[in-house]
């Protein structure tokens, strides 16, 4: 026989198999049960300090719960499935065990509030873990831009070659926008987690008994008691916020797989990652299919359609508890596992992949990667930039008329003469020019903070190694 729900003494009728089955969650919130016998044990600890229970009550409540954690952790505890989710479960085995003080542990609680309170924990462990594993992405890239060397290699806008950059840069980027991601996943806690705790808020309007939500507060880190019961139990912010930095994190993903399924094509061939993350094909025996970067780029798309699960399903909501809420954590803990194993896999990518200079460099003076250095060249010798600009196009077109593939292929006396028939003064232009001139001349004469070469670049590769202590 089926144990009866605890809101069942108002229902004439008992629920049927299928109704039971299309309500529960047991099956997947069960994950929550650390962070609701940690709420529990808080919970216990305020009762006692409200003379709700006695001392020891309290200790009789805490040793019981310590006791399912243990058994859970060690897997020999049996979830009673018949119930409907995890705190029920926890509740019930702790009756079971302990007894009388065990039915007292819900009192001025309701599961509106234990579950915002559960999630609210839940997602501020795996907010550190996912960005401890971007962390340690960020160290890979940091790893792959100092072997990575002085190799150049071009950059492209729209896809088509723009200036040269040591191949590191590029990896300094990504490491940029992965740790960006690391920094918004703690703050989607931080920024509405710690300050007001949803425990104590009871069902919606709070309890008319003297609990004190300050002290479970302070027991759980938390900054203070509820500022809206109402709100509190009302709300997912928190949940959309994290799932917003998730979607965040996979669209960064995404981007860089994007970026290096190109780099290992045999058109461009620029990256070597190992045999262990490519697969072959079932026909062509010579395929070496970048699949590992494909499903990360894929995979992109489950979780925005998490976070528009989640926004779809509280746009609709009046102010209060609504059972709509319960599928949150089927879009939170689906969306965290996906994003969760898409960064340790792209780590694992990353310490496995190296920039191959044989077939970067032969190419490298393809596409006058120099012009815009050669432009500032220019301006240093008094001439405006948009007329710099204006010649240095006109340079450009000059060479692929006469079939040359790069600037320095051009004699001084062609340099001057695209100057002079643009009005300007030639005197300042020298040999110097060709200092300007070529892939390499030009990273190692980047001089603005945060540049893809020379001196700012070599600075800041410093300091993410001291940063990451890679």
């Amino acid at each position: 026989m089926s144990q009866p729900k605890s809101w069942q003494a108002r229902i004439g009728e008992a629920t049927d198999a299928l109704a039971q089955s299309f309500v529960e969650s047991i099956s997947y919130d069960r994950r929550l049960y650390k962070h609701d016998i940690a709420g529990s044990i808080a919970h216990a600890m305020m009762l006692e300090q409200a003379a709700l229970l006695s001392a020891t009550e309290r200790d009789q409540i805490i040793e019981g719960l310590h006791g399912i954690e243990r058994d859970i952790d060690a897997g020999s505890f049996v979830f009673d499935e018949s119930l409907e989710d995890i705190h029920m479960v926890i509740e019930k085995a702790l009756t079971d065990r302990i007894g009388e003080p065990g039915r007292k542990l819900h009192t001025g609680r309701s599961r509106n509030d234990q579950v915002a309170l559960d999630l609210s924990l839940w997602i501020g462990e795996n907010a550190m873990e996912i960005g401890k594993k971007l962390r340690d992405l960020c160290r890979a890239f940091v790893a792959l831009a100092q072997r990575s060397g002085d190799i150049v290699m071009p950059s492209y806008t729209h896809m088509q070659r723009a200036q040269p950059i040591r191949a590191g840069a590029e990896c300094l980027a990504w490491c940029t926008m992965f740790w960006r991601d690391g920094d918004r996943c703690a703050t989607a806690f931080e920024f509405t987690g710690v300050h007001d705790i949803p425990l104590g808020s009871g069902a919606i309007a709070g309890s008319s008994l003297p609990i004190d939500s300050r002290v479970t507060a302070q027991l759980l880190g938390y900054d203070e008691p509820p500022m809206s019961s109402i709100e509190q139990t009302a709300s997912r912010d928190q949940g959309l916020e994290f799932l917003f930095s998730l979607a965040m994190c996979c669209m960064h993903l995404s981007r860089w797989a994007e970026q290096w399924i190109i780099y290992s094509t045999t058109e461009f061939s620029f990256i070597h990652t190992a045999d262990r993350y490519t697969t072959g094909s079932s026909m062509m025996p010579q395929k070496r299919n970048p699949d590992m970067l494909e499903l990360i780029r894929g995979r992109c798309g489950t979780v925005y359609g998490d976070l528009v699960s989640l926004l779809t399903i509280c746009k609709g909501l009046p102010i209060g508890y609504n059972r709509d809420l319960q599928e949150d954590k089927r879009v939170i803990f689906r969306a965290y596992d996906t994003a969760s194993a898409c960064v340790t896999m792209a780590s694992a990518i990353v310490n496995a992949t190296d920039y191959v200079r044989e077939n970067i460099e032969p190419t490298l003076e393809r596409g006058f990667l120099d012009a815009t250095s050669l432009a500032e060249y220019l301006v240093t010798k008094g001439i405006p930039f948009r007329r710099a600009h204006h010649i240095v196009g006109s340079l450009v077109a000059y060479c692929e008329k006469e079939k040359k593939t790069a600037l320095a292929q051009l004699q001084l006396s062609e340099f001057t003469h695209a100057i002079r028939e643009a009005g300007m003064d030639v005197s300042k232009i020298g040999d110097d020019i060709y200092d300007a001139l070529g892939a390499k001349n030009v990273v190692a004469r980047y001089l603005s903070p945060g540049a893809a070469g020379g001196p700012p670049y070599e600075r800041r590769l410093e300091e993410w190694g001291e940063r990451l202590k890679v």
